[in-house]
């Protein structure tokens, strides 16, 4: 079994999955899989294509149902619960793809998602503490519709943030990012991450190397590796299944 790292000692954790596995046919997608997240912790789940992460993010997020094994938040079973009831209980997901109404603009698209699960004068509040936190109010008027790429990507981080979810699942935050808007997209997370865990599935290396603190490398379905960043990138094992010319 691919152990992850225990919680401290007398803590409950907020995130943990047990002896997770993902069965296509005969086909096993993920084997076995422990993983444990602590409060307001930060980890990037990173692996070549196929490795298994994607699959594992979508048994955490309830598109799929385990084929064994237990995943808990907060001590709730939540193994194949789903997805509205998992957000319910606190968990905010952002995948690949924005999911934001292009015809409002950006304040009203954060107004929409605090006033999901908050009173009107709280969701009030949240629009202008989430607006200002990740720097938006320049463009908080203008319509999503007619954003940049990036931008639209960070109104959606907004639109999870304004439901004051307990953890944060991000898809591949910076795919499709220039340069630019990959380093202001780190410092967001940087920034949400002072308060609230995150769990992060990406593929880009210089990236990683800028939000991560602890990483798990998936690899034939398994956890190949779970430790500091600097340690993982500097890891021939990961250099040889993955990294390969990115980490040198």
């Amino acid at each position: 079994m691919s152990a992850g790292r225990a919680a401290p000692a007398g803590a409950r954790p907020l995130l943990e999955a047990r002896g997770v596995t993902m069965r296509f046919g005969g086909v096993t997608a993920v084997q076995s899989v422990d993983l444990v997240l602590g409060e307001v912790e930060l980890r990037c789940l990173i692996g070549p294509n196929g490795a298994g992460k994607s699959t594992f993010f979508k048994m955490l997020t309830g598109q799929l149902t385990p084929s064994e094994g237990r995943i808990a938040f907060r001590g709730t079973d939540i193994t194949g619960a789903e997805p509205h009831a998992i957000a319910r209980l606190g968990v905010g997901i952002k995948t690949q793809v924005p999911n934001v109404f292009n015809g409002l603009s950006v304040r009203e698209n954060v107004f929409v998602a605090a006033g999901r699960r908050k009173s009107l004068a709280r969701a009030r509040a949240i629009v202008g503490e989430t607006l200002a936190r990740l720097q938006l109010e320049a463009i908080a008027d203008r319509t999503v519709g007619q954003l940049a790429h990036g931008q639209r990507q960070w109104v959606e981080i907004a639109t999870v943030l304004a439901q004051e979810p307990e953890l944060i699942l991000l898809d591949e935050p910076a795919a499709g990012m220039t340069h630019d808007e990959v380093h202001r997209t780190a410092a967001l997370i940087r920034e949400i991450n002072r308060t609230h865990a995150l769990i992060v599935v990406e593929h880009d290396m210089p990236f990683i190397r800028m939000i991560a603190k602890t990483v798990t490398v998936f690899n034939q379905g398994r956890i190949l590796m779970e430790d500091e960043v600097g340690r993982v990138l500097a890891d021939q094992r990961v250099r040889d299944v993955y990294l390969g010319k990115q980490a040198a």
